[in-house]
């Protein structure tokens, strides 16, 4: 029975860990569970032995995703220029499958928004995005003019404009523009909020 039930989690971890990786690269509404099951090797008879429901497994899905931000935000190890630099970076660019949820998920996450009309994804996707504005407001420089506001406001600055040089840089059909507008956002960002940071060694 035990050995039944150590197989039956990591199973259930498994359906999670691939819905994590396809709902970033295709979105949550661009692959189905039968898709996911057969990736997993099971059959779509056996989802509801893990999950009450598709609803289930995304909010699953998401947690796993947005768990992988925390790997990013330690390698920038307290540096802006580190962080701006891996996040723009054609590495992040290409992994669709493991790359930042936010940015994967963002047209999913706003189509599910309706006025009035509560939605789990959207509450942890709105838990997760002011936790990164946190982690930007942590890392800009301060001097004698700043004061919270301030720096909260640069902080959603920076981040906004990583989230749409990435969308952007992964929506071209030309490598030389995705590349410049990585490269060129990443400079300027730097450049106005983390210019006097000794640059990232190679």
């Amino acid at each position: 029975m035990r050995h039944s039930r150590a197989e039956k989690a990591a199973t259930h971890q498994r359906i999670v860990q691939i819905a994590a990786r396809r709902f970033r690269e295709r979105g949550i509404d661009g692959i189905g569970v039968a898709d996911i099951m057969r990736e997993a090797g099971l059959t779509v008879g056996g989802f509801y032995k893990h999950f009450d429901s598709r609803e289930a497994l995304v909010m699953e899905a998401l947690t796993v995703a947005f768990a992988g931000l925390e790997a990013w935000e330690a390698a920038a190890r307290g540096s802006l220029r580190r962080a701006i630099l891996a996040y723009l970076s054609p590495g992040h660019r290409d992994d669709r499958t493991d790359s930042c949820p936010l940015a994967a998920l963002l047209n999913d996450v706003s189509r599910g928004v309706r006025p009035g009309v509560a939605s789990d994804a959207a509450n942890v996707y709105t838990e997760q995005l002011i936790r990164v504005f946190d982690f930007f407001e942590r890392l800009l420089p301060a001097d004698g003019r700043d004061d919270r506001n301030d720096r909260g406001a640069r902080a959603r600055l920076v981040f906004s404009a990583c989230v749409g040089a990435l969308t952007l840089a992964r929506a071209v059909d030309d490598p030389a523009l995705s590349r410049e507008i990585l490269d060129t956002v990443a400079d300027r960002l730097i450049d106005a909020f983390a210019p006097a940071e000794v640059p990232a060694s190679a």
